[in-house]
């Protein structure tokens, strides 16, 4: 348990001041209470971790009911995958129950509501009742079937029940106050007719009762201590009570409802209406697209129940609805996959390298490192030879000073490796490049122990051997819209802002042999390009890799475009206005502030300081080297983008060294931290 209590968020004070009151301990109990209606997304993810963590820290039991009260929209195809995902996110409930499963019990205790007068059966239509129900700031008026005698409310209740009577001809209304400030209280709906057969009760029943009297009810019935929603319930809590009222042993524990704010996703939809629309328009495969924001799509993408746990922390409990940057679940992923992952070798883009002095036919087995950031996670081999893929990128005829990579003339290291020496090209009748010579030193291979393998080198690149390749379909996913908040423009569909290029898809890259052996669920660090795990989809003759995520944030270089799809002002403005704050000095700016924060707020600052980095040159950074002593947010900050940098292939000199040691003989722990995440990588 948590200790001191303000490191509690404020669910869990409510829970603590009612054990505190004398609530015995014994009596806890929560529940998930999802309608399978549609896959859980992220969203449902904070709640998930929040019923479930609040069953764990107190050890107490956490139901999982399916509020499934609409047959129309219900199946059990939802109810399947939903218990699927909370199995995956690593959490048990202690009981699976159904709202359908109360289904006499809610109608007896509706008729007897009619016999106490709380309850009428109306015929009128749904157009005439929304006329009668007011406004927030004028009564409603009353059903002229208000006052019927209990006789006749029986009778006709009874009979919708048999199925006399049509869908939207009928309806039980509960009578509570048509002139109460909460509209919600202008008496309600209890039930409907809905001809559908239920996915677990058939046919057995044609009316079906609301959400908000079954909701509570349910509660009740279980036996649960704090019913805790999203905060859009928070005005049908009054409704809740007013329910309980009704039907409440005062021997009997009471469920206690309350309310936290919902978790919504910057460049994302969180509506399953609209999700479904997605679904059902085929502008996604299905609900577990990779490019979706519902467990079952992340997890396909290759996100792990560790990282949607570490972002539902990180995200909090909140009582005020907020907009969380996709940044941090995205920092969240590559900060879990970057200790977790196995490194392996993949040409996305290939281009042929031939070593000329590389004896011709010879195959060396090298050695590859899994994981470095795990001890004892051991080692695979991977094949080499004299004809290579390597990345197009990663080769120019011709580069300034600021190009580490290969060119003419140029010595780079292929990973585990040799060094070459770009010497010539191979063009086609076109002057595309087809193949790139080369020539290798070959007492320079990688941990051969030797004088000349430790020379130093500013570039390191990825290979694959063209003998041993292993060819592989590779899918890209972008953000799924380019709005920051798509559903947010009154005069403006969602769809509108849909990404026509959030799925790329690349049929003939070439991965190394160990990737043969890749099964569902693993992942993998594709060296300098990514995180990467195996399709559903893929078989052992067709191998189908998803990008799960960079490296390093993308989107942050197509931000003008995207800023540009959704203004009118001129492309040559953007760019002007974009211009304006350098990666160097938003970082600085980040940085300033950067030991006041915590949570998420620290998580999205460092997330963005990395990523920042990404534009940063060495010769911008160095001089932040003598940042003053006090400014300690600068030089976290700096540390940070230095981090960054020596990944991407700076090779460290004595100043580096010297701003490293500085940071870990600090008395700031998180200057000491990232100094020793250098060190450790």
């Amino acid at each position: 348990m948590k200790e001191g209590s303000e490191s509690f968020n404020f669910i869990e004070q409510i829970v603590e001041q009612d054990l505190a009151a004398g609530m015995p301990k014994e009596q806890l109990r929560f529940r998930f209470p999802p309608e399978p209606n549609g896959y859980l997304h992220i969203g449902h993810a904070a709640s998930i971790c929040l019923n479930f963590g609040l069953g764990e820290r107190y050890n107490a039991p956490v139901n999982l009911r399916f509020d499934d009260t609409n047959p129309s929209k219900e199946e059990q195809e939802y109810v399947d995958a939903i218990k699927r995902d909370i199995e995956w996110l690593g959490f048990k409930w202690a009981t699976e129950c159904y709202s359908s499963d109360y289904f006499q019990q809610l109608y007896d205790w509706a008729v007897q509501l009619i016999k106490d007068g709380k309850a009428y059966v109306d015929k009128q239509s749904a157009e005439a009742m929304a006329e009668q129900k007011g406004t927030p700031t004028s009564p409603g008026v009353e059903s002229p079937h208000r006052n019927q005698s209990v006789e006749e409310n029986l009778d006709l209740f009874e009979r919708m029940k048999a199925g006399e009577f049509e869908p939207g001809t009928h309806i039980l209304r509960a009578k509570i106050d048509m002139a109460s400030p909460n509209m919600l209280m202008r008496d309600p709906l209890l039930y409907r007719i809905v001809k559908k057969a239920h996915h677990r009760t058939g046919n057995d029943w044609c009316i079906y009762p609301m959400y908000d009297y079954t909701h509570g009810q349910s509660d009740y019935l279980e036996s649960i201590s704090h019913s805790i929603c999203t905060l859009e319930f928070k005005s049908h809590r009054e409704l809740y009570d007013w329910f309980l009222d009704q039907i409440a042993d005062p021997n009997n524990l009471r469920p206690k409802q309350r309310e936290f704010a919902r978790r919504n996703l910057s460049y994302t939809v969180m509506s399953k209406r609209k999700l479904l629309e997605l679904v059902q328009t085929k502008t996604v495969a299905g609900w577990d697209d990779p490019r979706m924001p519902t467990i079952s799509g992340l997890r396909r993408r290759g996100y792990t129940p560790d990282s949607i746990r570490k972002f539902s922390e990180a995200s909090g409990i909140t009582k005020r609805d907020s907009v969380t940057d996709v940044a941090l679940l995205e920092y969240c992923i590559r900060e879990d996959l970057n200790k977790n992952a196995t490194r392996v070798m993949g040409v996305l883009d290939p281009v042929k390298l031939v070593i000329t002095n590389y004896p011709e036919g010879k195959t060396e087995m090298l050695v590859a490192d899994n994981n470095p950031e795990i001890e004892g996670s051991g080692t695979h081999e991977v094949p080499f030879s004299g004809e290579l893929y390597i990345e197009k990128e990663d080769f120019k005829e011709s580069a300034g000073s600021k190009f580490f990579r290969l060119s003419i003339g140029k010595e780079v290291r292929l990973k585990n490796a040799y060094i070459i020496k770009g010497e010539s090209v191979v063009k086609d009748e076109k002057g595309n490049i087809t193949e790139i010579h080369c020539t290798c030193d070959l007492d320079s291979r990688s941990g051969s122990g030797t004088e000349a393998s430790e020379r130093k080198v500013k570039g390191t690149l990825h290979w694959v051997s063209i003998p041993h390749a292993v060819k592989a379909e590779i899918r890209e996913y972008d953000r799924l819209f380019l709005d920051e908040a798509p559903d947010s423009h009154a005069d403006k569909n969602f769809m509108e802002f849909v990404n026509p290029n959030s799925l790329n898809i690349i049929k003939e890259a070439y991965v190394e042999p160990f990737l043969q052996n890749a099964k569902l669920d693993d992942k993998f660090q594709f060296q300098r390009l990514g995180y990467f795990t195996l399709d559903k989809e893929a078989s052992n003759d067709h191998l189908i890799f998803n990008k799960t995520v960079g490296l390093k944030d993308s989107w942050a270089k197509q931000q003008p475009k995207a800023d540009q799809a959704k203004s009118n002002q001129p492309a040559a403005q953007q760019n002007q206005n974009q211009q304006q704050r350098s990666a160097i000095n938003e970082i600085q700016k980040i940085s300033k502030k950067y030991t006041n924060l915590s949570g998420d707020k620290l998580a999205t600052a460092r997330a963005s300081i990395m990523n920042l980095a990404e534009g940063v040159e060495y010769e911008e950074l160095q001089p932040l080297f003598n940042t003053a002593a006090k400014k300690v947010g600068t030089r976290i900050g700096v540390m940070i983008s230095l981090g960054v940098l020596l990944k991407k292939g700076l090779i460290r000199n004595s100043e580096i060294d010297a701003f490293i040691e500085a940071g870990l003989q600090d008395k700031d722990e998180m200057l000491v931290e990232e100094a020793k995440r250098i060190n450790l990588e």
